[in-house]
């Protein structure tokens, strides 16, 4: 078994996540699926899976389903991969691969020549862009879709970031505190694929709002 975990949080997504699940059938590596224990109709979706690890979250959020999974893990590597299916798992040799001279690998939409999404939105596409402007101009990041959080990075880094937020403020301070603490990171462009079913989970006023609040608790803080 390849020494990394995929860390898939889920929410009602019992049509998306077992089509995922089957796409990642032949990848060898451990799999942990971070849910609710409210969330009957996923759990009845996946029962048949075997090669899989369920974790229920102790607490609710897309933030801290990533964390407790982080948490989790043993292997020495992981990787946050989405259960909606939008997450390409073709990208997950290259970003190992990357993972071994860097602490963390961030895919993005929006680097060249292979990036993009069919999932975006105009809205979420320029509130990622002013996210990223900003992100890169307060804190002097190098990241070119900071919104994204298919990520993959050496679990001790992971767990050294010493991650706090429940929500999909989480997205924004894996970056911010990596560059703090000097963390050798890079970029590779992904391609987003149009999600299995269901909407969106980000409401982007309420959350954009939320980000941007969380963004400016960092500046003067150190690593």
């Amino acid at each position: 078994m390849k020494n990394f975990t995929l860390i898939i949080p889920a929410k009602d997504e019992s049509e998306s996540l077992p089509v995922l699940l089957k796409e990642l059938q032949n990848i060898d590596c451990k799999k942990i699926v971070v849910l609710t224990n409210n969330d009957l109709n996923t759990q009845k979706a996946i029962e048949n899976f075997k090669d899989i690890e369920i974790l229920f979250q102790k607490r609710g959020g897309y933030g801290r389903a990533i964390i407790e999974g982080i948490n989790h893990t043993d292997t020495e590597y992981c990787c946050i991969i989405n259960a909606d299916g939008s997450m390409d798992p073709k990208y997950l040799n290259q970003m190992l691969e990357k993972c071994y001279q860097n602490d963390l690998v961030f895919a993005s939409r929006y680097d060249s020549p292979n990036g993009g999404s069919d999932d975006d939105t105009f809205v979420t596409y320029i509130g990622n862009k002013i996210f990223s402007f900003l992100g890169n101009v307060i804190f002097k990041l190098n990241i070119s879709d900071i919104l994204y959080t298919y990520i993959f990075g050496k679990t001790k880094s992971f767990k050294d970031l010493e991650l706090n937020y429940d929500d999909f403020r989480l997205c924004i301070e894996i970056p911010i505190k990596a560059k703090k603490r000097n963390f050798k990171y890079i970029t590779i462009p992904s391609y987003e694929r149009s999600r299995i079913g269901g909407k969106k989970k980000v409401n982007a006023i309420k959350d954009g709002l939320l980000i941007l609040i969380g963004m400016l608790s960092f500046i003067g803080k150190k690593g």
